[in-house]
């Protein structure tokens, strides 16, 4: 099927700046470079020149106080916001959703393809990290009153979608637990050309992130800590001057780094070190393709890219798990790989990561528009 034939309009939560998602969204733009983008806020060059130059259609939301540094805030109002969308007549509606994207109305006669990254996190398996007892601010009040809402919004809306994506196994078996739903898996695609080995191994770990609770940094900083071991941390987020109350001399905080910088960070360091739950999570290919293991911990979508040392099984290991979020799972798993860094030979692990290349997920998502498409 000639794609360039369909009339096209791209859907994503929001553009405030460039992470895993984004990722995803810039396959599509290239897919389909004239489609429309509509979202429910933007914040101007926060995003790739690729995104931006594009039409790009806002909600409600760009209009709202703060939406800068407090646009989650406004979370009870982005179905609102997602519902009142008008989108243009067109074929497809091919939206990259892990909040509200995937509830827009899709005009009459046209199909729509959900790419989800996650069902609404915030009101699902993640509403502790956000809204818990240990959370601050008046979300935490208004929530409790809102999150049965939100959830009859979100299963509500997944029926007016067409086709489901996951980004991984274990997002599809979200989707089939919420919304009853079967997801077809398309792993999010790694920027093979940034990313190799380097000759020069420096004795740091490393972790890539935002600094908010559910990611667990603070377990990273903790298990160098105790073993004095050296940590780079790249990030930015609410969980910064707590972190820092944690660490010792042994670790460096480096804030976001520019893209260009990441590549050689991830090639020089001993390993790289992935301590939260994620839906899928590339960072851990990112480390792979530049020649050095992981460690993480064995749940979500790092079970699908990761081989561990302990369940090889005649595959080349590519990192070690650890089986629960406390300091001395980590600090264990982190001597065990120590101990046998013989094991993961830099050319092996950029190989494995290979398989996860863009080219493959461009090639993949043709097959499904092609066959989904009206």
């Amino acid at each position: 099927m000639d794609l360039s034939s369909l009339k096209v309009v791209l859907v994503h939560d929001w553009l405030t700046g460039m992470r895993g998602g984004e990722k995803v969204l810039e396959c599509f733009c290239r897919l389909f470079p004239k489609a429309p983008l509509f979202t429910l806020l933007h914040l101007p060059g926060s995003v790739s020149p690729l995104i931006e130059d594009r039409r790009i259609v806002t909600s409600f939301i760009q209009h709202m106080p703060c939406k800068e540094t407090r646009y989650r805030y406004y979370l009870p109002l982005f179905p609102m916001a997602a519902r009142a969308m008008k989108l243009p007549e067109c074929d497809l509606v091919l939206s990259s959703s892990h909040c509200v994207a995937k509830g827009v109305k899709k005009p009459k006669g046209s199909v729509h393809i959900s790419y989800l990254h996650t069902p609404m996190r915030y009101v699902w398996d993640m509403y502790d990290s956000y809204f818990g007892p240990d959370s601050s601010g008046i979300a935490k009040y208004i929530m409790p009153l809102l999150r049965g809402q939100l959830q009859r919004w979100d299963v509500r809306t997944a029926k007016d979608v067409d086709y489901f994506l996951a980004n991984s196994e274990h997002v599809a078996k979200r989707i089939k637990r919420y919304y009853g739903r079967e997801a077809e898996v398309v792993h999010p695609p790694l920027e093979l050309g940034r990313f190799g080995p380097l000759d020069e191994v420096e004795d740091y770990y490393l972790v890539l992130s935002a600094l908010v609770p559910y990611k667990r940094v603070d377990l990273a900083i903790q298990a160098c800590k105790k073993l004095g071991r050296r940590l780079k941390v790249v990030g930015k987020g609410p969980e910064m001057e707590y972190l820092k109350t944690l660490a010792g001399d042994e670790v460096e905080f480096l804030g976001w780094q520019p893209d260009e910088a990441l590549p050689e960070l991830y090639a020089k360091a001993r390993a790289f070190i992935f301590p939260g739950e994620e839906d899928f999570g590339i960072t851990p290919l990112e480390s792979m393709a530049s020649g050095r293991p992981v460690v993480a911990l064995s749940r979500g979508g790092a079970l699908e890219t990761v081989v561990g040392l302990e369940d090889a099984q005649g595959r080349t290991p590519t990192g070690v798990f650890f089986g629960e979020q406390s300091l001395d799972a980590l600090a264990g798993a982190m001597q065990v790989l120590e101990t046998n860094m013989d094991e993961f030979e830099p050319a092996e692990l950029h190989a494995h990561a290979q398989t996860f290349g863009q080219p493959f997920f461009m090639q993949h998502m043709e097959e499904v528009i092609s066959r989904a498409a009206p």
